[in-house]
């Protein structure tokens, strides 16, 4: 026979109650030291950031996470729970330079890197105790008096023994790879960062004519949504084993896809040609700008690659290996130049004297205007999609090519999936669903963030 629940029962009071009880008797110490004799198990908390105030997320996630350890104690062990606070990183520098009113590297370096530093390990504990006391009500056991913390030195010294041990391995390299970067916070995102700041847009794309070399009014014409990355064209990419044509309109000649010609062109143009991709790799076109003069012979030429689809624009991918993964990777197969004309805060250096220090999403419409006055506009058109912004300031991000270090995690996927085939995966469509598809498209992970 079931008691019947009081319905005058406080359960407010009841858990403050309860709260005291563990407090005041030090339950929570006793499941630890009356354990010595017992297997240990340890648990290190994944570091909040305290100068953030706790939301109903971290309810949810520092609940899940008390599971295992009140699971293993009930099982017998010695459960050590080791608190953290994350102190490093943007998080805290952002918070800081909305109290300071400054906003970038280079406003922080001129007030001053040590006195920002000491704002930053000032601000990180902000919101301690309304963290402690959230914790403590939702029954979250974790020794917060002597936690680790990341900006202390005993911590950074665990951080490069394991950096040590991964270079020991090889597994340690520099690279200069185009990553996705916020060019207000001065650093590159991870994929899963870049992931959290998607928006559609409407922005206007550009085809613009570049004139084949030593041709009087024949041009190639391209496609592009980034009409920013134009002055650091340095090659034009078709796929060679598609149809491409000559087509008449007006006095010009242009080159183009076939399957695009009609949807470009509209039906005012006249076929004079038909060929493959391949036919014209390796024709040189003259620069659209002369805002710089690589040296390299292999500047201003067609090149060949797959991944150019026939699906938008017309067939021929504009090329800047600054600003594009594919890009930067067909430059190498051909060895053609790097031509970086954006500096770290996302404006066009000096030699683009004609938009210095524009923030290059604001120059796409100048660059536009550009090309008409020259005429090599072939024609504007808006455009919607979906574009990359930074999850904490809200900055677009840029693909930008940087020297950046990595660690080969590539090279371990084999590894990898084999040891999550032994993990006991619950629910079981994990191993070879999300986890498993995660492990199997690995990429080598920057740690210059």
């Amino acid at each position: 026979m079931y008691e019947k629940v009081p319905t005058n029962l406080n359960f407010s009071e009841r858990e403050q109650d309860v709260l005291k009880f563990w407090r005041e008797n030090k339950i929570f110490e006793k499941s630890i030291t009356l354990r010595d004799k017992a297997p240990l198990f340890t648990f290190y908390d994944g570091p909040p950031t305290a100068n953030g105030l706790p939301h109903i997320g971290h309810v949810l996630t520092r609940a899940v996470k008390d599971l295992i350890p009140r699971y293993k104690a009930m099982k017998g062990y010695q459960v050590l729970r080791k608190a953290g606070w994350d102190t490093h990183g943007l998080p805290v520098e952002l918070e800081v330079e909305k109290e300071l009113g400054i906003s970038g590297k280079p406003e922080i370096e001129e007030y001053g890197v040590e006195p920002f530093i000491q704002k930053c390990k000032e601000s990180v504990w902000r919101y301690e105790n309304l963290w402690r006391e959230m914790s403590e009500r939702v029954g979250f056991w974790a020794d917060m008096d002597d936690p680790y913390v990341t900006y202390h030195n005993e911590f950074i010294e665990s951080v490069w023994w394991a950096l040590k041990q991964i270079n020991d391995k090889g597994l340690i390299y520099k690279s200069y790879r185009v990553v996705p970067y916020c060019p207000r916070c001065g650093t590159p995102l991870s994929s899963h960062e870049v992931a959290q700041g998607y928006k559609d847009v409407t922005e206007d794309s550009a085809y613009v004519s570049f004139k084949v070399a030593g041709k009087d009014n024949e041009y190639l014409l391209a496609w592009t949504t980034t009409p920013w990355t134009l002055p650091s064209n340095v090659g034009l990419c078709v796929n060679a084993k598609e149809e491409y044509v000559k087509a008449a309109q007006g006095d010009r000649v242009y080159i183009l896809a076939k399957a695009l010609a009609a949807d470009v062109l509209g039906e005012e143009h006249e076929i004079l040609e038909t060929f493959l991709g391949k036919d014209i790799e390796g024709m040189k076109y003259d620069p659209l700008f002369d805002f710089s003069n690589p040296a390299e012979d292999t500047y201003c030429t067609v090149v060949c690659d797959d991944y150019v689809t026939l699906t938008s624009g017309t067939g021929i991918v504009h090329t800047a290996p600054a600003f594009g993964e594919d890009d930067a990777r067909v430059a190498k197969i051909y060895n053609l130049p790097l031509l970086q004309l954006v500096d770290e805060q996302g404006c066009f250096i000096d030699d683009v004297h004609l938009w210095k220090g524009v923030f290059v999403k604001d120059a796409d419409p100048m660059i536009i205007k550009e090309l008409r006055i020259q005429g090599k506009l072939y024609k504007k058109q808006k455009y919607e999609h979906s574009y990359p912004f930074c999850w904490r300031c809200d900055t677009a991000l840029l693909y930008y090519a940087r020297d950046a270090w990595f660690i080969r995690v590539s090279s371990l996927r084999d590894n990898l999936m084999a040891s999550n085939n032994e993990v006991n995966w619950y629910p079981d469509h994990m191993k070879a669903g999300r986890f498993g598809n995660f492990l199997e498209g690995v990429l080598d992970w920057s740690i210059s963030r």
